[in-house]
């Protein structure tokens, strides 16, 4: 399944301690049992993203868990699912001057992002959410597919945004106990569905399937 999570502070706060990334990490060890990471994204004294990523070994067995930059190292990305058409993308990157240097799907996003910008999500056919960090535009850049089939929930707690692949992810490092969403409550009793972009806990919301969320320093 594989999973990502993150705590990202564009706003040039204090630093998210890499503790506290591995805590929310290790409580999704059953999503990715072949690889484990945490590492971080941008300078001390400037806009930075600290990942932590469990990767279930599927495509390019080699590579572990990582992130994928491009040429500039600028824009840093990292996915949990799987980009059916990366060949197809592979090969235009590759023709408009791009250099990749691993066989992973995850690799063709930041390059595609360099070409395209936020409109680059309408070209991925696949079941995935991501995570870029463009270091040079101080943003954050969140995105899940079409069909919902990858979760990515997300946390804005002061100058810094958290998300991870599920919920418990969050929690496990929230100051205070969680509470009920009590505005979500009657839906899902109803559904057992929480429609739009909230979840049963509150201050927790859900990125909703096909939608891309873009937070900057600027925001």
């Amino acid at each position: 399944m594989c999973a990502i999570v993150g705590i990202a502070d564009l706003r040039g706060g204090a630093r998210a301690g890499a503790s506290l990334v591995a805590a929310m990490t290790a409580t999704l060890a059953h999503r990715g049992p072949d690889g484990s990471r945490v590492a971080m994204m941008g300078a001390p004294d400037s806009p930075h993203l600290t990942f932590g990523f469990r990767r279930l070994a599927i495509l390019d067995l080699g590579s572990g868990a990582r992130d994928y930059a491009d040429e500039s190292g600028r824009l840093r990305a990292i996915c949990n699912g799987e980009i059916y058409n990366a060949p197809e993308i592979r090969k235009d990157l590759v023709a408009r001057g791009h250099r990749l240097e691993t066989s992973c799907d995850t690799e063709v996003i930041p390059h595609l992002y360099e070409e395209h910008g936020l409109e680059f999500v309408s070209r991925l056919n696949g079941m995935f959410a991501f995570a870029i960090f463009d270091a040079r535009g101080q943003r954050l850049v969140l995105g899940r597919d079409r069909a919902g089939e990858k979760p990515l929930y997300y946390v804005e707690r002061g100058d810094a945004l958290l998300f991870a692949s599920e919920i418990k992810a969050l929690l496990a490092i929230r100051p205070t106990r969680a509470r009920c969403n009590a505005a979500a409550l009657p839906e899902f009793l109803a559904t057992r569905f929480v429609s739009g972009d909230e979840t049963l806990f509150e201050g927790v919301r859900k990125l909703r399937p096909g939608h891309v969320l873009s937070w900057s320093a600027a925001e």
